[in-house]
């Protein structure tokens, strides 16, 4: 079942849902979903330098990004065709029984911007900042800026809570995030 706006207040009221820093519900909460907001870190591609990616091999996964950062009102440009791990400003963290979806939003998807492409689903037990996979599937730039609504969860929850959150798990590679980090494909 997924939440309603009356449900997720009651859930942020109650501390099941937690977010940091608490935003303004009046301007993010959805009749289903509540907006994040784009953070000041990027994650970008250094395709120059680099002839492939090898998910067996750390260094041709770890090392083939490297962190951008911008500063308040100044745009990240987006290049068609681009794609780069960006985080929102706000992090948050889910019960046992509860699991998060990001949502792209439809204004930025109009201007051809995907906010993930596999990666939707957060586990109950999660904690940390989100960490999207943005592109540019259009034909011109777009300018990004931190504080901007970028992106949206819904929650649902569970038959009963999870035996193993992902706070619980062994292999959380991701778990606490608080910056756009590399991909630990090469843990697997």
């Amino acid at each position: 079942m997924v939440l309603s706006d009356k449900d997720i207040k009651k859930f942020l009221k109650a501390g099941k849902i937690k977010i940091t820093p608490l935003p303004d519900l009046k301007e993010v909460l959805g009749s289903c979903s509540i907006d994040l907001r784009l953070g000041f870190s990027f994650r970008v591609f250094d395709h120059s330098k680099y002839p492939y990616i090898d998910p067996r091999n750390p260094k041709l996964t770890n090392d083939v990004t490297s962190e951008m950062k911008i500063k308040e009102n100044e745009p990240f440009i987006l290049q068609p065709g681009d794609f780069v791990l960006a985080m929102t400003i706000e992090s948050f963290e889910l019960p046992d029984h509860l699991l998060a979806r990001l949502e792209g939003r439809s204004s930025l998807g109009r201007l051809g911007i995907v906010v993930h492409s596999t990666a939707s689903v957060f586990e109950p037990g999660w904690k940390g900042k989100v960490v999207m996979e943005l592109g540019n599937m259009g034909r011109m730039p777009v300018a990004l800026y931190a504080g901007m609504r970028v992106c949206a969860l819904t929650f649902e929850e569970l038959s009963s809570p999870s035996d193993v959150p992902y706070n619980k798990k062994k292999s959380a590679k991701y778990l606490g995030q608080e910056e756009p980090i590399p991909s630990k494909i090469s843990q697997d």
